[in-house]
């Protein structure tokens, strides 16, 4: 998974954590295994906000999975480019479960791992799926 854009020395620790959360989330799907297992596997524990996002895309995988179909315009789960499942899969986790952060700031990180990792129409597909979301399961 290569990223598009250039590091700079400041990035935000939560979206760090969630760059994180997307590797790993993005190695369970490609190996067809468990966050939980991805987790298990790693030398080094992750960060609490990595863990958290990883452990509960994976503990809701079918209730979150249902949502991203219902808004999803005729694509399949499967169908979809695996980076863009897993980001699409980590922020409606983070809206149905992390109501401390706002809409708005998911949306954003979302977009911007789709637009920095996957490809370049990837963009704005997660962005009209999730604002489809955030409508149903959000008010903030």
């Amino acid at each position: 998974m290569a990223s598009r854009r250039s590091r700079s020395s400041h990035v935000d620790p939560r979206s760090q954590s969630r760059e994180r959360a997307l590797t790993l989330l993005y190695e369970a799907d490609t190996k067809n295994l468990d966050g939980h297992a991805v987790l298990a596997g790693l030398v080094d524990d992750p960060d609490q906000v990595t863990a958290l996002i990883v452990r509960g895309v994976s503990d809701l995988a079918s209730e979150i999975d249902g949502i991203i179909i219902q808004h999803a315009d005729g694509w399949t789960i499967e169908r979809m480019p695996c980076l863009d499942r897993n980001i699409l899969r980590m922020a409606t986790f983070e809206l149905l479960k992390r109501d401390e952060i706002p809409k708005a700031v998911i949306l954003d990180e979302a977009v911007h791992l789709a637009k920095t990792f996957s490809t370049d129409d990837s963009g704005r597909y997660v962005n009209g799926v999730l604002s489809a979301i955030a409508k149903q399961v959000r008010t903030n």
